[in-house]
């Protein structure tokens, strides 16, 4: 089993395509309208095997905002100054310790996001 795809509710197709390629640095793997008014936007963020869609007739226009999508990176601080020169509202760093690090970020739509850095310590040596 493998999670590779997480569907997001959208009010405004075009403003979140536009959020994740432009803003927040995803990949536009395709944007195509099947037929029937429907409309399928997909993204992936570098280096992921999950992606994010975006469309019409993929989830209840009512559907609440996701909650909490972690996006590993290996530098928290270079993620938050890249999304924040792109105009993306980031928190601060939390560091949670333990070398776990997070700085949070929302879409238009309210779909949440934490920047997650996690720096294991070295293996103790055995003795």
């Amino acid at each position: 089993m493998r999670l590779e795809l997480v569907p997001l509710p959208s009010a405004d197709v075009d403003r979140s395509k536009a959020f994740y390629a432009d803003r927040v640095g995803f990949h536009v793997d395709h944007d195509v309208e099947p037929g029937n008014g429907m409309r399928v936007v997909q993204l992936t963020p570098p280096g992921s095997a999950c992606s994010v869609v975006v469309g019409v007739g993929i989830s209840a226009p009512d559907a609440p905002p996701v909650q909490n999508l972690h996006l590993v990176v290996d530098d928290v601080e270079a993620a938050r100054t890249l999304l924040l020169a792109n105009g993306v509202e980031v928190s601060g760093i939390s560091d949670m310790g333990g070398g776990v690090r997070y700085a949070y970020f929302s879409d238009p739509d309210g779909n949440s996001w934490a920047l997650q850095q996690i720096s294991l310590a070295p293996a103790p040596t055995p003795r």
